[in-house]
């Protein structure tokens, strides 16, 4: 992987988290750089997932890989929040 290969995951993975983050409603109490993790972690598993359901490459924007992506990342920052409720 690329210098810029990484860096676009990064960017990628803090915008997936962050928008994964806000579908959760009230305080979550995981930190920015668990969010980003999060984020990057969701990116790739949400692109494979629309890459298998073939949804991953069409015309204009991929709202279908979007929204898998961001669901992830919601489900993500759901259970580290949760792992952080019960210590």
């Amino acid at each position: 992987m690329e210098i810029s290969g990484i860096i676009s995951a990064i960017v990628i993975g803090i915008v997936i988290g962050v928008l994964g983050r806000l579908v959760i409603p009230g305080r979550q109490r995981i930190g920015v750089l668990w969010t980003i993790l999060v984020g990057i972690v969701a990116a790739l598993l949400g692109s494979a997932i629309a890459a298998g359901l073939d949804v991953a490459d069409t015309d204009g924007v991929d709202w279908v890989e979007w929204l898998i992506q961001i669901g992830l990342a919601a489900l993500g920052v759901a259970a580290l929040d949760r792992t952080k409720a019960r210590r």
